[in-house]
């Protein structure tokens, strides 16, 4: 399969190749010699019957008027400015309505190509220029929350004399004295989160088999202890899941004093709180150390946002984490088109009745052909696509990325390149995959933009089917919420007994941005690719957005419960990718107009690509910023107001809780709940345990992590 790079190089090399036969042509035309080659019809019509030179004998081979060479392109205008009616009289109406074709069949697609091109631009612009103004007035005007006052430090070094806290507070009163103001290090509790929450799953089956017992007293339940209780020894149920709770609370009380009393339970990870916005706004996108390999801080999640498993990852593997995931992502992808292939094959007639000709009676059916190009191929991929988002979220975590956010961000990302290869693309490349497949691996890299443009137009009407089953079927399906519908009913009818089950059993569901994002960019891409090809495709996908805007508008008001906030963060990743479906949009236009005998138009579609990739580098630069750090100037005057608004603010005592690992917290706790009665307290002078300074030049304290602005560092 030929690369972007190839079809670069062969377009490059036919531009090339045009603009030296166009000069070329500039030039010899003017020459006397060629006068009846190049205007033999002003001849035959006696109009013309001498080179437009005349004298000396050199004169009527070789032009030698040399202002003429500075003209040499007048040919151009020239032939733009016979009025149509002289046009007809000249050459007839034949000619002057065959000329009109081309006006209308490829200036068309090219004008509209512009002009769906700078409407998305402008779209974009306004769009990201209002989506930012909403960021910064989001975090300028929201509520109080930790991850405004927190950065998440990693690969924090090791210290012969100090443990994590304290070689932590130690570096940040020394580097950040004003600011500085509390730390909680991050402990390896995976083990633990573990017996948690397989205590929580037998507490669950303990109150229904109780639940049982309660409405059936005179049969006790019982239950096999094999695997999901199909064999094994069969005990009762009651008896053997008390016992298994109590086993599994005598394993966590265990870990949990294991994991306080081993230093090797602390990561080289932290939480650290400042006193201000402006003061965390600093420290998060800055340098800390002259190795710029440790002490690496960014602005911490939200503490709903925090995927605490991935904290206890060591930062070193993160690099071949990312590595081996790039690889199996890959291969996932490329042999996923094998299934593709044979998807697309149902939407052909005849590669089905060729492969299997017995069934020729049945599929000739009226009704049964119907369903086969109407409906089958849509849902059959659908199926194959139904795991994937639980694949690619899987493979994010094993990348160790440490928020849910950046999770789905990343998995969203995963998923658009996939759809993009295999939904989209494959389904072009291998669109009558019995026939087709072959031929495309075989053919040279010069044949794939004629490949890909005469497959594009006839896709229209599977892209069309796959649009009402997985978009008008698919946001259906959002609104009624079948399967959440069906859980609940089971858990209220077998398992909920007080209000607490109740609201257990309810599954609110959240907007699922890495599956749903990708499928909206996914409908981007084929609008903007049939918008100038095939537009009979858009009124589809107009519905699909009407639909789905209705659909998850109220879905939001009345049903989904986010679980983190993240200040619209995935916006830029949205722009990239509508620009990119742009790009897109443009190289298989040019390709489908090298197939209609209208290669010298493709020039004139060349500054598009150039000015699409100079619009999104503007956007970038200017609109980005506002995505990836917080303005030191936004976050003096939230600060300046909040300190005027609540003076008298226990800051320490809102953040110091804020992220410890749910497993450590009690159930009733509030993580939110702020003290206003203390001020905050000053720091105190206590003496370092440090032998050495090789890491900061002056002496740090000696406390732990729960109290740590009770110290203050002097000077010696």
């Amino acid at each position: 399969m030929a690369t972007l790079s190839d079809i670069a190089v062969g377009a490059a090399i036919n531009i090339l190749t045009a603009l030296a036969f166009f000069l070329a042509f500039a030039m010899l035309r003017i020459q006397p010699v060629n006068d009846r080659v190049y205007f033999p019809k002003w001849y035959i019509k006696g109009l013309r019957n001498t080179p437009l030179q005349a004298g000396a004998f050199i004169s009527k081979f070789v032009n030698v008027d040399f202002r003429s060479y500075i003209r040499f392109l007048n040919w151009m205008p020239a032939a733009l400015q016979m009025p149509e009616l002289e046009l007809i009289d000249h050459a007839g109406l034949d000619s002057a309505v065959y000329l009109r074709i081309y006006l209308i069949g490829f200036w068309t697609h090219i004008v509209m190509a512009y002009a769906f091109t700078f409407w998305t631009c402008y779209v974009l612009k306004r769009e990201y220029e209002i989506v930012a103004t909403m960021r910064l007035h989001f975090l300028a005007s929201e509520r109080r929350r930790p991850d405004q006052f927190t950065v998440l430090v990693q690969n924090v070094p090791p210290d012969p004399d100090e443990s994590v806290s304290e070689l932590v507070e130690h570096f940040f009163l020394v580097n950040h004295p004003e600011h500085y103001l509390t730390n909680q290090v991050v402990y390896n509790a995976n083990k633990l989160s573990n017996l948690v929450h397989e205590k929580k799953k037998k507490q669950n089956w303990l109150d229904f088999y109780q639940l049982r017992y309660s409405r059936k007293p005179s049969a006790r339940p019982f239950v096999k202890t094999g695997f999901l209780g199909l064999w094994g020894r069969r005990v009762d149920a009651i008896d053997f899941y008390t016992s298994e709770i109590e086993r599994l609370s005598e394993e966590i009380s265990i870990e949990r004093e294991k994991i306080a009393s081993n230093p090797k339970s602390i990561m080289p990870v932290a939480f650290v709180s400042f006193k201000t916005r402006w003061g965390a706004a600093v420290c998060a996108q800055t340098q800390q150390s002259r190795n710029p390999t440790i002490w690496l801080t960014e602005w911490a999640p939200e503490p709903r946002d925090v995927y605490w498993d991935n904290l206890a990852i060591p930062y070193v593997s993160l690099t071949i984490r990312r590595l081996i995931i790039a690889v199996a992502f890959f291969f996932l992808t490329f042999f996923f088109m094998i299934p593709i292939a044979f998807v697309q094959s149902l939407a052909n007639i005849e590669g089905i009745e060729k492969a299997v000709p017995f069934l020729e009676p049945v599929i000739e059916l009226k009704f049964i052909k119907s369903i086969i190009q109407g409906f089958l191929p849509g849902i059959a991929l659908k199926i194959f696509l139904i795991f994937l988002p639980s694949i690619l979220m899987l493979m994010s975590k094993f990348e160790g990325f440490n928020s849910i956010s950046a999770l789905e961000r990343r998995s969203a990302s995963r998923y658009y390149i996939f759809q993009f290869i295999n939904v989209f693309l494959g389904s072009i490349i291998t669109g009558t995959a019995f026939q087709q497949l072959d031929n495309f691996i075989h053919q040279s890299a010069n044949d794939i933009p004629k490949t890909i443009g005469v497959s594009i137009p006839m896709k229209a009407t599977f892209f069309i089917t796959y649009i009402m089953v997985d978009g008008w079927a698919g946001i259906a399906g959002e609104i009624l919420r079948l399967k959440p519908l069906i859980i609940y009913h089971l858990k209220n009818f077998f398992l909920v007994k007080t209000e607490k089950d109740r609201e257990e059993a309810m599954d609110p569901g959240t907007l699922g941005f890495n599956t749903g994002e990708p499928q909206i960019q996914l409908y981007f891409l084929l609008g903007l690719v049939y918008s100038v090809v095939t537009p009979i495709l858009l009124p589809f996908i107009i519905v699909f957005f009407a639909l789905a805007y209705v659909v998850y508008r109220h879905q939001i008001i009345n049903v989904y419960n986010q679980e983190y906030e993240s200040a619209a963060a995935f916006w830029p990743d949205i722009h990239g990718r509508i620009v990119t479906a742009l790009v897109v949009s443009q190289l298989l236009l040019m390709g489908l107009l090298s197939t209609k005998n209208a290669a010298q138009s493709t020039p004139l579609l060349i500054t598009l690509p150039v000015l699409t990739i100079f619009f999104h580098r503007f956007c970038k630069g200017r609109y980005e910023p506002a995505f990836l750090r917080y303005p030191l100037q936004e976050a003096m005057m939230k600060d300046t107001l909040e300190r005027a608004r609540e003076p008298n603010l226990n800051l320490k005592g809102f953040l110091q809780n804020a992220y410890i690992h749910p497993v450590f917290k009690g159930e009733d706790e509030d993580d939110n709940d702020v003290a206003m009665e203390e001020p905050m307290q000053e720091q105190v002078l206590v003496q370092t345990k440090r032998q050495s300074r090789r890491n900061t030049p002056l002496p740090s304290k000696h406390s732990g992590s729960t109290s740590p602005s009770k110290s203050r560092v002097v000077r010696d």
